[in-house]
This record gives structure tokens, sequence and C-alpha cells, in this order.
């Protein structure tokens, strides 16, 4: 199994059990309130939608992505929340319908491309496999946010390994994103995750480290929890810095999490 068909299984898997924790919802409880300021169950469902569909685009009509990039105009996040809230409008079966063709169009769509092919995005162009580990990412992190507004609790796998390599490889593109110069060295990465076993990235010679829960690392770049609420150690000041504003995803920096201690003061 090539490493874009390993991403693409963890995909389907993690889309096909966010699907059906949702498909039970009544419609009262499609609409309620997420962690995310303004969005309900139903707007992340029609962002993960859409954002597949801007996938779908950029590996298939030239065109029609350099049109969405005009209309974007330097401000994604606007584009972003306009999605959502049109596909947010739609009934609940037809919206998990068009998700659930637009999930298996994607797939299929990034299998048939040439290997070394790279595609257009928000950020910058990402090879296959790493497009597949953005959707494998946004699917999991918006996920996190339906079932906390569902009071479930998310059974952590070892999926996460994707975001966290997603994560690393994004370094520097977060101190781009935060208006800071990419500060020269390595930083050796040791995480544990959910199975027991250990993923690692960099030298273990490197002055900066981070080390902890692979789970919680994931947390951390898709800023679904506050620094101070995970189990992540940092050492040397570029790690330190790092966790501080971390990101795996395209576009500007979010507002993060406040710490829990804060929400339930």
């Amino acid at each position: 199994m090539s490493k874009l068909d390993e991403v693409l299984a963890d995909l389907e898997v993690e889309g096909e059990q966010l699907e059906s924790l949702v498909a039970r919802l009544s419609d009262q409880q499609w609409h309620m309130p997420t962690p995310a300021e303004g969005w309900t169950i139903a707007h992340q469902i029609a962002h993960l939608a859409w954002t597949d569909e801007a996938a779908v685009m950029a590996a298939t009509n030239q065109r029609g992505w350099n049109e969405l990039v005009l209309r974007a105009d330097g401000d994604l996040s606007t584009l972003v929340d306009a999605g959502a809230s049109t596909g947010a409008k739609t009934s609940r079966t037809e919206l998990l319908a068009r998700w659930r063709t637009t999930r298996m169009l994607l797939a299929k769509t990034l299998r048939a491309q040439p290997e070394s092919r790279r595609l257009p995005w928000f950020g910058q162009p990402m090879s296959l496999t790493s497009m597949a580990t953005a959707r494998l990412m946004e699917t999991w992190a918006h996920g996190l946010d339906v079932a906390e507004a569902m009071s479930l609790a998310p059974m952590p796998t070892d999926r996460v390994r994707h975001i966290v390599h997603l994560g690393v490889r994004a370094r520097a593109f977060a101190f781009q994103a935060n208006g800071l110069a990419v500060p020269e060295g390595d930083v050796f990465v040791s995480l544990r995750l959910p199975s027991g076993n250990v993923w690692e990235h960099g030298s273990p010679c490197a002055d900066n480290t981070v080390r902890g829960s692979a789970y919680d690392f994931a947390l951390r770049v898709t800023q679904r929890r506050h620094r101070s609420d995970l189990d992540l150690a940092a050492t040397g000041p570029v790690a330190n810095n790092w966790l501080d504003i971390a990101q795996a995803f395209a576009g500007p920096p979010g507002k993060g999490r406040p710490p829990m201690v804060q929400e339930l003061l």
C-alpha cells in the first residue's frame, strides 16, 4: 500500500465515523452550536463538504480554482465562512449526501493523479499525500468540534500520526503565518501514540525538543486545545515559540481555544 493509499484509507474511516455520528441527529440537534464561534454542527459538515469540493477543483479544474482564489481576494476566512453558511442552510439529508459523494470523488480524483503532481492550495502547493492528509486533519478536527457539541468523548487512535506529521511539516509555515522569521535549527519531536508506539522526527541531538502525547500534539496543531491543557513539553526557545503558534492548517492563524481552567471559572 502506498503512503497515499494509507492516508486515504484512514481518511475514509474518519469520514464514515463522523457521518455515522451526525446521521442520527434530529433537525434541532443538527443546529446545535459547536465550540467554533458562530458554527453549528450543520456548519461543520458544510465546511468539510465545501473544502473537499475545493480540493477536487484544485486537481481537476484550473480555471475554476483560479476563480475561487480570486473570490477569496486574500481573505480565506470570509470565503470559508460563506461556504459553511450556505451549506448549513440545506437539509441534513441533502448536505450529508453531498459530503458523502464529494468524499468518494476526492479519493478517486487523488488516486487518478500522476504521483509527482502538486496541487494548488490556499497556502502552498501540496503533494497528493499532503492534500489527503490535510483533508484527514480537517475531518478529524471538525469531528472533535461535533463530538464536543454532542457531549461525547472522542476515542483516540493512531490515525493522529498523519496529523502529527502534517503539523511538524508545517512548522515553518506557522512562523510565516504569524509574521515571524522562520528560526534556523532542527526540532526533535518524540510523541507517544495512543497505541503506545512512539512517533519521532528529527535528530535526538537537537537543542530544541518537543515531547509528550501525539494526540495532544494533534489537538495543538489544529488549535483545539490551549497549550497549557496538554501533555506536551518543549525544550529550547524555538520549540517553545513553535508550540505557542503551531498550526497544521492553511490560512491565517486562528484564535485558538482558551485554557480549560479559565473556562471553568
